[in-house]
């Protein structure tokens, strides 16, 4: 029997031992994960979405997915209080938050807050999903796919609208500059 060259065995690669170095997590743990992407500053993201309530979540899972058609991502656990309107949501809102908005980013975190009082500032956009104030920019998606990723979900939605300059309502903090999550805090910045 002859194997093709794409069937042919990769060389095995070695593994790190299985005993991790003391304090260091275990290979391949959900620790390991955590304590890596620690070190990866990412873009802090509100999304939202409106079925029999508004809600939303804080992000920092968003991802530029393709050009042509605008199709972005983001993640979400299944456990979270947000995802039964998700599932079932046709659009999402998804906002790209300032450095001056460290504390809406925490709102959004925070397990059982109310997400879209005051001093949450918002109003019904397209598709009748909540759009945030004071926010770098924000786009509007209508879902296209969710993807089964362990205990998330990965929403792929196809952008229908949106603001690359946010509604422009004169909150304070520099234009442009984007807030941050790094080494589990929320973080402008520096020049």
């Amino acid at each position: 029997m002859t194997v093709s060259p794409e069937l042919r065995t990769l060389p095995t690669i070695p593994r790190p031992a299985d005993t991790p170095a003391a304090g260091a997590p275990h290979p391949g743990s959900p620790d390991l994960l955590r304590s890596v992407f620690r070190q990866h500053a990412a873009g802090v993201a509100v999304i939202t979405a409106h079925g029999e309530r508004p809600v939303g979540f804080t992000a920092t899972s968003l991802n530029s997915v393709a050009a042509d058609p605008p199709l972005l991502s983001f993640g979400v656990g299944t456990g979270s209080s947000s995802w039964p309107v998700l599932a079932e949501a046709e659009h999402v809102g998804v906002h790209i938050l300032g450095e001056h908005q460290q504390e809406l980013a925490g709102t959004f975190a925070r397990s059982g807050a109310d997400r879209f009082a005051e001093p949450t500032r918002w109003s019904p956009g397209p598709e009748g999903v909540p759009v945030l104030d004071g926010v770098l920019a924000w786009l509007v998606g209508r879902v296209v796919a969710r993807v089964p990723a362990g205990d998330h979900r990965i929403v792929i939605a196809e952008v229908v609208a949106g603001d690359p300059a946010g509604p422009g309502d004169g909150a304070p903090g520099a234009p442009g500059r984007p807030l941050l999550y790094h080494q589990g805090r929320f973080n402008a910045l520096r020049d």
